[in-house]
């Protein structure tokens, strides 16, 4: 069942300069987006710049941003190294926490297909319901990278 939520253009434009990684000189790194959350009103965009230098566990840091009582989406630029390479992928992630209203779950989940049809390429999903859902070998796992051995930089 679709919700009849219209996904607007801007999220389709964050989404590409995400996945389309155009940087070559230190102010395009420094410009490119770690993670952006959405929900259904607004688009909010975190994480930008060199993060590993002013934000130590960025991953750490994109889960505290995710509302306790409310669901969201997201797109996180995940880091990280199995036995054979290091990679970089987007994932997709739905947040419907325990506490979120019913009501919100429903619209949140209705509307996921309509967003991620415009998210073209994205390998990675997850649906995740707290953040006991959202630690290093949880992600791992949902990469799908039996190998991993670090995420972010940090040992799984």
């Amino acid at each position: 069942m679709a919700s009849g939520v219209q996904v607007a253009d801007e999220v389709c434009h964050i989404f590409y300069d995400m996945k389309v990684r155009k940087c070559s000189t230190p102010e395009e790194i420094k410009k490119r987006k770690k993670a952006v959350i959405f929900c259904l009103k607004e688009g909010k965009e975190i994480l930008v710049g060199d993060v590993g230098v002013t934000i130590t566990d960025p991953f750490k840091h994109f889960v505290g941003m995710l509302p306790e009582k409310d669901c969201r989406y997201a797109l996180y630029d995940a880091s990280y190294e199995t036995k054979e390479s290091r990679k970089e992928e987007l994932m997709f992630f739905l947040w419907a926490p325990e506490l979120a209203p019913l009501k919100s779950k429903m619209i949140y989940m209705s509307s996921k297909d309509a967003i991620k049809k415009k998210f073209q390429g994205i390998k990675h999903e997850c649906q995740t319901n707290g953040p006991e859902d959202l630690n290093w070998a949880c992600i791992a796992e949902k990469l799908g990278e039996s190998l991993t051995v670090a995420f972010e930089g940090c040992p799984v």
